[in-house]
């Protein structure tokens, strides 16, 4: 499917009434570029660990939305053409230009997938489910994934030392609670590598699909992996339903922020000298994670393990004497 792509610029003090104008035509899912920063307030909550470097803020903005439908597109247009006339006697909009470019007919939601291939982790091949198993890692111990439209495929670094940690940790039947889980490749690998009991927590309703179907292709029961939508670090609804002092590891591959806050509030689900695996931390934040955790006087850091630009920080919650 085709799709016309039209950008219109405007000024940031217009955006608004902008979006608002575009709406009520009936055009959705538009996207809104500026050189604005996030305030901290903006990025309260958010998964971002690093900032674009913005240029200077110079007042324009752009506002882009997509038309599928051809014989449409001239109305429209004169809709929106309309629409700028109005707000130009309440608002500054700029150039109120708008430029037309053409998508590429591509399937956006399964294009991805070429780019996922099998690969290795030490012992473990990780691959889609809609490929083969290379012959030469047939005696591997086999994880298949479809992230579908949930984060994890184990490609990234810090998949892969999350991995790495799980393996050194566990033993035969350990509980694990795995914060973030995503498309739950975690919490399978840990069932894999011999872990009994999995609960999972994501912020992302996708991901309660993608595990159940991940558990199938694997043939795991999902009775040994639970997820739950929601926010185990400030819905106590959510940390009553983890339990409390019952796994023997938590992992959290999610970013530095959020770890830092995690780390305040895990101990409580872990059991005595239970394990705290971490990763999605980059280097440049390392530090901060190592000495938040340093300053938690019911957590030790045991291990810090790098890979590329990424860092997995591993702590143990510390005995009662």
């Amino acid at each position: 499917m085709k799709w016309t792509k039209f950008t219109l610029h405007t000024t940031t003090q217009a955006v608004d009434l902008v979006s608002c104008m575009l709406d009520e035509i009936g055009i959705e899912g538009i996207e809104i570029e500026d050189n604005i920063p996030l305030s901290e307030a903006d990025t309260k909550g958010m998964f971002i660990d690093i900032l674009p470097e913005l240029p200077p803020d110079d007042g324009t903005a752009r506002v882009s939305f997509y038309l599928e439908d051809p014989a449409g597109i001239e109305n429209t247009l004169k809709q929106v053409e309309e629409g700028l006339l109005d707000l130009r006697q309440f608002v500054d909009v700029g150039q109120g230009t708008i430029v037309m470019s053409e998508t590429e007919d591509k399937d956006w939601i399964n294009n991805w997938k070429q780019y996922f291939k099998p690969f290795t982790v030490d012992d473990i091949l990780i691959k889609p489910t809609w490929e083969p198993v290379p012959p030469e890692h047939a005696d591997k111990r086999l994880i298949q994934i479809d992230p579908g439209t949930a984060f994890g495929t184990g490609m990234h670094e810090t998949t892969q030392l999350c991995i790495r940690q799980l393996r050194k940790y566990i033993t035969e039947g350990s509980s694990v609670l795995d914060v973030g889980t995503g498309s739950g490749i975690l919490g399978i690998a840990a069932l894999k590598l011999g872990a009994g009991q999995v609960f999972g927590t994501d912020l992302d309703e996708n991901a309660i699909c993608a595990v159940k179907e991940n558990l199938k292709a694997n043939q795991i029961p999902e009775k040994q992996f639970k997820v739950v939508q929601g926010n185990i670090i400030d819905e106590e609804a959510i940390g009553r339903e983890a339990g409390q002092a019952c796994y023997d590891i938590a992992v959290a591959n999610i970013l530095a922020p959020v770890i830092i806050l995690l780390q305040g509030v895990i101990c409580r689900h872990l059991k005595e000298g239970g394990i705290f695996i971490t990763s999605g931390i980059i280097n440049t934040k390392a530090e901060e994670v190592r000495a938040a955790i340093k300053a938690n006087q019911e957590l030790e850091l045991i291990e810090t393990a790098s890979q590329g630009d990424w860092v997995s920080v591993t702590a143990r919650k510390k005995r009662k004497s």
